[in-house]
């Protein structure tokens, strides 16, 4: 048995399936709907109710009051329809915005890279293709761990029958954990994707820059590769942060790109090199090395941040003191449960995330 389920205001409609929530539905069919957590908690995904019923399922009663509830709101990542309904939801529809799908694939291991002394490259080869937008993610399923795990796609979409992931260790995470230690060449594993609105607004002008840090290299990675396989004109700078050299992974692949497209240039960054007397390039913070790169002039482009929360907002701060605005700039940030995994990623200075 399924329901109908129309999304107002664009109208479109969904069919979900007995047991499914809203966003499941969704998300598989195509449709986007806002949504950050995925398990209840931080109310991203809030709908309105306008006709039918929905089971609330495991909503957190700080992300959906009861006040709210007796209003008819809902979340869509744990509200079942109960019958066909009608929802208003709050879509931002994104013209770059390609739509594709969720879908359900299995995966084996064909390699296991040590990128630098705690993120591995993990690269899975799929059983058929996955369509995707640079910048996207999926969702891991690994044995006898509870739950998925998201990690960004680092390689492009061309490469449409290979999964390619960087994988920082986390103190504690059974995921990362079991990835680091004990998954091997050969290991079958099941994963679902593309998620996430964190894809390059091709429609829109401007030169790119991109600020990554730690395992954040991944989206910005996968999206320098297809812009520069697609033949984009606009010129790309990458800011790579990490502490130190052993830390700076794939910067091999950023020099040779740099030195074969005139439109790419690199410039990567230690924040610890202060006893590393054979480095020569920046020496401090990754947003520090863009503003000096730039001379703390940055209007006219756009900007793509990934990577953890302290770096995302001191970037944000950089880069709106030097006349970027929020319609400028996209961003990604990598949560843990050691980073606070549960709170809202919304940044202070923004309005939306």
């Amino acid at each position: 048995m399924s329901y109908q389920v129309t999304i107002e205001p664009t109208g479109e409609q969904i069919d979900v399936e007995e047991g499914q929530t809203i966003l499941q539905a969704a998300l598989r069919q195509g449709v986007w709907l806002p949504f950050a957590c995925g398990h209840g908690t931080c109310a991203t995904c809030k709908v309105q109710v306008l006709e039918g019923e929905a089971d609330v399922g495991a909503a957190s009663p700080f992300a959906l009051m009861d006040m709210e509830r007796d209003e008819g709101k809902v979340l869509a990542c744990c509200a079942i329809p109960q019958s066909d309904l009608v929802i208003e939801a709050d879509i931002d529809v994104d013209p770059d915005f390609a739509g594709y799908p969720v879908q359900d694939y299995r995966a084996t291991v064909t390699r296991l890279v040590d990128l630098s002394p705690t993120i591995k490259g993990l690269h899975l080869k799929l059983d058929r293709p996955m369509a995707f937008q640079a910048g996207q993610y999926i969702n891991l399923q690994l044995p006898g761990i509870e739950g998925t795990r998201a990690f960004s796609l680092a390689n492009p979409p061309s490469r449409a029958d290979e999964v390619e992931l960087h994988v920082r260790r986390v103190e504690g995470g059974l995921a990362t954990g079991h990835i680091h230690d004990q998954l091997k060449v050969g290991d079958a594993l099941e994963l679902s994707g593309p998620y996430g609105q964190f894809f390059v607004r091709t429609s829109q002008p401007g030169d790119l820059v991109f600020v990554a840090g730690g395992s954040g290299l991944s989206s910005p990675q996968s999206m320098i590769l297809d812009l520069l396989e697609r033949g984009d004109t606009r010129h790309m700078t990458l800011f790579q942060g990490a502490r130190t050299r052993a830390e700076l992974y794939n910067r091999e692949l950023f020099e040779g790109l740099a030195e074969t497209h005139g439109n790419f240039t690199y410039v990567p960054s230690l924040s610890q090199a202060a006893e590393d007397s054979e480095w020569t390039g920046f020496r401090g913070y990754v947003h520090d090395a863009a503003k000096q790169h730039f001379d703390n002039r940055f209007a006219g482009h756009k900007a793509y941040l990934c990577g953890p929360p302290p770096m995302i907002d001191a970037a944000v701060t950089a880069l709106m003191q030097g006349r970027l605005f929020e319609r400028d700039i996209f961003m990604e940030r990598f949560l843990t449960a050691a980073d606070g995994a549960g709170e809202s990623t919304r940044s202070a200075l923004f309005k939306r995330i």
